[in-house]
């Protein structure tokens, strides 16, 4: 049996950035392990997550979740050991995934805790592929994009956790899948690794309108959104009647100081009969089941591939979020503390 130590590490949240975040927005500190009550089981945190909805939990704002106070633990998915239990749905060394922060050691026994089958997967893609992106993929396509075989699908921020999972599901629904990356590399990795159609770099394409329409000769039928902004805007001017967009993300607004312009091109989506519908994961909760066997089959089979982007210890987690909000992530964003 693992040895517990007294005290872990953890981030908290010390003030709320006006636009993008600093390091100094973070605090890593010493705090007791705490001990599980009944009900409860003990965690040893073995990956954690960082995704972008991240940064909408540091702004005191309304939304669909409450944000992080200050002082508190930031928010974020895990996979973990069970290293002490209370609960008898749970024995110590299950591997086990939930939302439990960023930090060496939780508490979880809540009714969103759930085991992880090692069998099946690396337990890191339990947070990736296998997990809360691999879930928005593949609901936000074919519940909210409804791709028909055929049809042309673009998704933005093409190479990470979401995007990569996108086109890869489009490909096997028969579909034409074009990502849009930034740089080479990211864009090499999605269409000769990922086998997507084709793969727009926009930070090199001077005339990103003209590159859509040279990949996508039929219009575009299903865009995912993960990006939004100019991005959006020129998928949007090639999109076909009838499209439909899933609005997943707008991470290129998520550190602007001010609201962006818009929306915009509403007119495009009334003489198109366009359908655009925001969507949350959690949206689709009690249907994560059959999701993640299907899934979990497509990555036993070598139908769906993935990458992760690991950095190690807790505290480069900060670091490696604001990197992330940059871009600088290449695939899935995890941090190994064990």
């Amino acid at each position: 049996m693992a040895t517990i130590p007294k005290t872990h590490r953890r981030v908290v949240l010390l003030r709320r950035p006006p636009g993008e975040p600093a390091e100094s927005d973070f605090r890593v500190e010493e705090a007791p392990v705490p001990e599980p009550r009944h009900g409860e089981v003990l965690v040893k945190v073995l990956y954690l997550s960082l995704d972008p909805y991240q940064r909408g939990r540091m702004r005191d704002a309304a939304s669909y979740a409450a944000p992080v106070g200050i002082g508190e633990v930031m928010t974020g998915g895990i996979v973990g050991e069970v290293v002490a239990s209370q609960n008898p749905g749970f024995a110590v060394g299950d591997i086990v995934e939930d939302r439990l922060g960023w930090q060496e050691y939780a508490i979880g026994g809540g009714p969103t805790l759930r085991k992880v089958d090692p069998s099946i997967a690396p337990i890191s893609t339990a947070n990736g592929v296998l997990g809360m992106p691999g879930m928005t993929a593949y609901f936000g396509l074919l519940e909210v994009g409804q791709p028909k075989p055929g049809e042309t699908v673009v998704v933005s921020a093409a190479s990470g956790a979401v995007g990569q999972v996108v086109g890869q599901i489009a490909r096997i629904m028969g579909c034409r899948a074009v990502g849009i990356a930034g740089g080479k590399r990211k864009c090499a990795f999605v269409t000769d690794e990922l086998g997507f159609d084709a793969c727009l770099d926009y930070k090199e394409t001077k005339d990103l309108d003209a590159a859509l329409r040279e990949a996508c000769p039929n219009g575009i039928d299903v865009y995912f959104d993960n990006v939004g902004g100019e991005i959006s805007d020129a998928v949007l001017r090639n999109i076909n009647f009838f499209g439909r967009v899933a609005l997943c993300g707008s991470i290129s607004q998520y550190n602007a100081t001010t609201p962006p312009m818009g929306p915009r091109l509403l007119g495009t989506f009334v003489g198109k009969r366009v359908r655009a519908q925001g969507f949350i994961v959690t949206d689709f909760a009690e249907r994560y089941g059959p999701a993640r066997r299907q899934m979990g089959e497509w990555v036993r089979s070598g139908r769906l591939k993935y990458r992760e982007d690991v950095v190690e210890g807790i505290a480069q987690a900060p670091r490696a979020f604001i990197g992330m909000l940059r871009g600088e992530n290449f695939g899935k964003m995890l941090v190994k503390l064990a």
